[in-house]
């Protein structure tokens, strides 16, 4: 049972993320995708939690699962909207029962199809204290590097940031295109006395649709001369998959070399263009 805190002081680390499957077949391949992640030994890797808790259940099992079933540490996603203070706090009794020492504290979206969602948590801060009250857990919090899409204006989501890091161990960013973003918001945190880890978010582009919506829904800017690259090949897979493994090692070496705590992929439950870059960055033998 190993503390994200702890992992994160012996660093850099390197961390993988997942979802939960809603099918059979996207079960098969959550699997797969562990097991082909498993040999480039991550310090630890995360399940998502969706909208609403509408994966709450999946989610728990998973990463119990992972805990339980392989040598990885995992992180369970928690996220406030919707919930009530017994129905989290029993979620988290049961991961200290299945020895989970870590969550991530996310205020979360509401469902698609709740316009209200009725809960006893207004924003990830308050999560983030009751996990705290609930046991020893390592608690991390998320980061936007360009701004959170809801947030009034820059200063004002830096420093709603730097309290939430102030009370989590470590922090995790959505992910983003351009390093220096990442390194600006580091700069802005620094200014306002926040020095708590903060581990940038990699998302490999591999569909070239998929990336445009998710920077969408995000607010991460897509940088036009990388948006230009991708829409010449965007009827060939495998070129897409090159250009996105080919922009995420130089970002990742760049990073690297600034000094980040660790590097986190969005892997979308698939392993190749994750493997394709450790490799590229020699995390681990190609």
């Amino acid at each position: 049972m190993a503390s994200i805190r702890e992992l994160l002081a012996a660093g850099p680390t390197i961390s993988f993320e997942f979802f939960p499957p809603k099918t059979d077949e996207a079960e098969r391949q959550l699997e797969a995708a562990i097991r082909e992640l498993e040999p480039l030994d991550p310090s630890f890797v995360s399940v998502t939690y969706g909208a609403g808790g509408s994966t709450r259940e999946r989610t728990r099992d998973i990463v119990i699962g992972i805990e339980r079933d392989t040598p990885l540490t995992a992180m369970a996603h928690l996220t406030c909207v919707g919930h009530r203070r017994d129905e989290v706090t029993s979620l988290l009794a049961e991961y200290q029962r299945g020895d989970v020492a870590n969550i991530l504290a996310l205020g979360g979206d509401p469902p698609a199809d709740d316009a209200v969602a009725e809960g006893d948590f207004a924003h990830a801060l308050e999560l983030v204290e009751l996990v705290r009250a609930s046991g020893p857990f390592s608690v991390g919090v998320a980061a936007h590097p360009e701004g959170h899409p809801r947030s009034a204006d820059l200063a004002s989501d830096r420093r709603h940031l730097a309290a939430k890091l102030t009370v989590a161990d470590f922090g995790i960013t959505q992910f983003f295109f351009e390093p220096d973003a990442y390194l600006r918001m580091i700069d802005d945190l620094a200014a306002l006395g926040c020095d708590t880890p903060v581990i940038p978010g990699i998302m490999p582009v591999t569909n070239v649709g998929q990336i445009h919506r998710f920077a969408e829904l995000s607010g991460a800017a897509f940088p036009a001369r990388l948006a230009a690259r991708l829409d010449e090949v965007a009827g060939d897979a495998a070129s897409v998959r090159a250009i996105g493994v080919e922009v995420a090692t130089e970002m990742c070496s760049r990073l690297l070399a600034e000094g980040v705590p660790g590097l986190h992929f969005y892997t979308l439950n698939r392993s190749t263009a994750t493997r394709d870059i450790a490799a590229n960055l020699g995390l681990v033998a190609t």
